[in-house]
């Protein structure tokens, strides 16, 4: 090897030592510490969706998927098993060791899952994985992205975060004659209750919201023992390793938040005593319209996600004040800039499709983006990427940097 790159993690204080509001690593640790002060160890475990797509000869990505294939193929048809397979070899040399990996539904759709470890460690595996697939990928001519719904008509990509619970030496989540136990329905029940005001955080992007309640990415805040396409599962295997499986949230989430909260929720479901609702048995798609109408919804829209967080009790008590009300504003100004786009699909496209680097000028009464600066080792594709940028953001001002 030519060298080696080394990867730190930590966490960011003011010169006083105090812990910064907006680090999320350290937020996890807080809830981690709180959920064993009540005697609760979390495992964490993941299952992540990309797609791969080609690129064209001046090195630009392209929306042209790397094949063709169904959920679960296998090579020829399946081009993407080479690359998940030096994907993973790259992790466990890091020390980081999936579980199983396979094609999903999409065409250049891939799915990588790991196995259960502490919170903190599964957060900081993820951050690492998302870097590892970008590389590996582009070292192979091809160019990765966790945009949750890169191609409209087509199937999403999510993050399937599966949550195990021990509370001593036992697994809280492992069925009991038949059932689960009354201290796990009530963390379910915490989960279901809270999801729609955390939603902010776990799906951070316009883009995200294209993805719920299609090709059974899930829309409806219900349970289900079985049934794959509920928003949240949890089976019934008689094992130690039983957990709880939530669907919604995508990479677009900062893991540290997501799982922090996913926490929390858990243990506000047992204190409060909430009581889990009946779980939702039937196909989504062929449901009839009278037992749909009693579901709440997911947000539909960054909008409605982030009207919900800003009436949220729960994310007040939890979350940094000031990091609350900062990441809200983020996010508004993010809509107000989605709104004003003549096209919605192009706008998403250069902003979550193509990494750009976009300087924000804050504005009194609100934020307004007057500069894109594009990072580029390529003058073909830069150019363009600028093209489509001034199409875009026609009011905008572009620099470019080279890189590489």
């Amino acid at each position: 090897q030519h060298g080696r790159v080394v990867r730190f993690f930590c966490h960011l204080k003011y010169p006083d030592g105090t812990a910064f509001e907006g680090d999320g690593r350290f937020f996890l640790k807080t809830a981690i510490a709180y959920a064993k002060g009540k005697g609760y160890n979390f495992q964490i475990g993941t299952s992540c969706e990309f797609y791969c797509f080609e690129k064209d000869d001046t090195d630009m990505p392209t929306k042209r998927p790397h094949d063709y294939a169904g959920y679960c193929d296998a090579a020829p048809v399946d081009r993407g098993e080479n690359l998940r397979r030096d994907i993973c070899l790259t992790l466990e040399q890091m020390d980081i060791f999936p579980e199983s990996s396979r094609h999903e539904t999409g065409p250049g759709q891939n799915e990588i899952d790991f196995q259960y470890s502490n919170a903190l460690k599964a957060a900081d595996n993820l951050v690492t994985f998302k870097n590892v697939v970008k590389s590996v990928a582009d070292r192979n001519g091809l160019y990765a992205t966790f945009m949750p719904k890169p191609i409209v008509d087509n199937c999403g990509s999510g993050l399937h975060i599966m949550l195990m619970c021990m509370k001593g030496t036992e697994n809280v989540f492992k069925p009991q004659l038949g059932g689960l136990s009354k201290e796990a329905e009530r963390m379910i029940a915490g989960i279901l209750k809270n999801v729609g005001d955390m939603t902010l955080f776990l799906n951070t992007t316009t883009n995200s919201y294209k993805r719920f309640g299609s090709l059974l990415a899930p829309k409806y805040i219900s349970w289900s023992h079985e049934n794959y396409a509920q928003l949240l599962r949890a089976p019934l295997a008689d094992t130690d390793e039983n957990g709880i499986i939530l669907r919604s949230a995508d990479n677009t989430c900062n893991p540290y938040f997501a799982m922090g909260l996913l926490i929390y929720a858990c243990i506000d479901g047992v204190i409060n005593k909430e009581e889990l609702p009946k779980p939702f048995n039937f196909n989504i798609g062929s449901a009839d319209e009278s037992e749909l109408a009693k579901l709440e919804t997911l947000p539909q829209s960054l909008k409605e996600a982030v009207e919900r967080a800003e009436k949220s009790e729960f994310l007040a008590d939890r979350l940094p004040e000031h990091m609350l009300e900062r990441f809200i504003a983020i996010e508004k100004e993010l809509i107000i800039e989605y709104e004003r786009a003549a096209d919605k699909e192009q706008f998403e496209t250069a902003r979550y499709y193509y990494h750009l680097y976009c300087q924000r000028k804050l504005k009194k009464g609100g934020g307004e983006m007057d500069r894109i600066l594009v990072a580029s080792s390529n003058d073909k594709a830069t150019a363009m990427l600028v093209s489509l940028l001034k199409e875009t953001f026609p009011t905008c001002k572009t620099s470019i940097a080279a890189t590489g």
